[in-house]
């Protein structure tokens, strides 16, 4: 699943819109909107995305016997 559809399932989690977002986090809608297109944050934007959400971001390797790292 790409950042850029949890993200969306965050923001309808929330029921917050994109729109909001974008000015909470210090950017423009259009910005933000283009970001969300090409699905490419760096791990300090998912993080501060977190943030405003209330949410931790968190990234792993999530092995079939259940190991992450």
């Amino acid at each position: 699943m790409s950042n850029a559809t949890k993200i969306r399932m965050a923001l309808a989690y929330k029921g917050i819109k994109e729109a909001e977002l974008a000015r909470r986090i210090g950017t423009s809608p259009q910005a933000f909107n283009q970001r969300m297109k090409t699905d490419k944050f760096t791990i300090e934007e998912l993080n501060r995305i977190a943030l405003e959400l209330g949410a931790v971001y968190s990234f792993a390797f999530e092995f079939s016997d259940g190991t992450k790292i």
